[in-house]
């Protein structure tokens, strides 16, 4: 990730208020969180490979872009549902409402999968073949890539 880029994402973490940022870009991926302690701010990333630091009083900054291994789970043998867009992923129409599927259902071909929410439009994600959920790839709430796999259905 290019050194700018890193000074323009402190700088919009100190000047928004925000405790903790997290950018992914192909396999660099850099945390930026903030604490403040004693009139200090500091903004750091685990695990620290580059460090950059400005002399007091300016804050102490310590930033790390470590490429990031891709540790491939078990993931069970099937047909692979992948997101058709970036958004948000959502298992049921509403909170607190039953998730349109579960591990070990069976689902037909047009039957609705879960909710990616993109650009405050919910979008429905339809299954594409008959089968039953092998898994689901996903957590409830958590953004997903264009591409990105969601269900196995065997």
């Amino acid at each position: 990730m290019d050194l700018r880029k890193l000074k323009t994402l402190i700088e919009l973490v100190e000047g928004s208020g925000i405790a903790e940022l997290e950018i992914s870009e192909g396999e660099e991926r850099v945390r930026i969180t903030r604490t403040v302690a004693a009139g200090q701010q500091m903004y750091s990333s685990a695990p620290p490979q580059h460090t950059m630091t400005s002399a007091p009083p300016a804050p102490v900054i310590a930033v790390a872009a470590a490429p990031v291994e891709a540790a491939k789970p078990a993931v069970a043998e099937g047909h692979v549902v992948k997101s058709p867009m970036v958004g948000t992923f959502y298992r049921s129409a509403s909170p607190g409402s039953k998730p349109f599927v579960d591990v070990g259902q069976n689902v037909n071909s047009g039957d609705t999968l879960c909710i990616i929410e993109a650009m405050k439009l919910l979008n429905e994600i339809d299954s594409d073949q008959a089968g039953v959920i092998k898994a689901i790839l996903v957590e409830n709430g958590q953004p997903v890539e264009f591409g990105q796999p969601l269900f196995v259905i065997g």
